[in-house]
């Protein structure tokens, strides 16, 4: 079946959005008076969520006293710098305007919330282009799970199997393929040092965006 969309996840995928991450951090260190850690520190857990990126900046666990109310800092402070240091990694506009002059339908499916995920679209002039942003806010159960991309197909038009879902997480693949869609899985975005995208069962893997002008142009081709 021939390929009519490309949906993205978001951080790591489409944007590079570990510099606004790493700002709230450091910032927060400084501000009690604690040396700076390891960018890459916090980078490695962008994957793993708000609650992962505390825990390695204060080397705490989630059980902790005072674990919820740094966590609840963290957020209030990213709501404010969510869309200030955040970029589309390299030869990402240049891969959606490929896209965009295919005829190919694009959008995002994320489990960044929707008050994060829209300011940031906005700000990088996304929101426009994109023909569909969702996020956990839209449905009941997130990635891994198949909901947030069927809903996705669904606003868009297309059916699942006319999908190229594009992720740097094994749960974004097993999303896509629960949903039917055809995965690709990235290399370069925010993968924990002991996983390897390889292994995730993603119909291709990609080390740079524009690597997937190959799978575009192969999946255009076909009947």
């Amino acid at each position: 079946m021939r390929l009519r969309a490309v949906i993205f996840d978001m951080d790591g995928t489409l944007l590079d959005t570990a510099p606004d991450f790493i700002a709230v951090c450091q910032a927060m260190l400084q501000q009690r008076g604690l040396p700076a850690i390891d960018d890459k520190l916090i980078r490695d857990q962008v994957s793993g969520g708000a609650r992962a990126m505390v825990a390695a900046t204060f080397a705490m666990q989630p059980q902790d006293d005072g674990f919820e109310l740094l966590r609840a800092e963290f957020l209030e402070r990213y709501q404010a710098h969510c869309a200030v240091l955040s970029q589309p990694f390299d030869g990402m506009l240049q891969l959606i305007a490929d896209i965009e002059q295919a005829k190919l339908i694009w959008g995002v499916a994320t489990n960044k919330p929707v008050r994060f995920a829209e300011p940031i679209m906005q700000q990088l002039g996304l929101a426009e282009r994109s023909a569909v942003l969702v996020c956990p806010d839209h449905v009941s159960r997130s990635k891994p799970d198949p909901e947030m991309l069927l809903l996705a197909c669904t606003k868009i038009g297309v059916a699942p199997g006319e999908v190229l879902f594009v992720g740097d997480d094994l749960r974004d693949i097993e999303s896509g393929r629960a949903a039917g869609c055809k995965t690709a899985a990235v290399t370069y975005g925010y993968i924990h040092p002991d996983d390897n995208p390889r292994n995730w069962g993603a119909d291709v893997v990609v080390d740079h965006p524009l690597e997937l002008r190959t799978v575009l142009d192969r999946a255009l081709c076909s009947c």
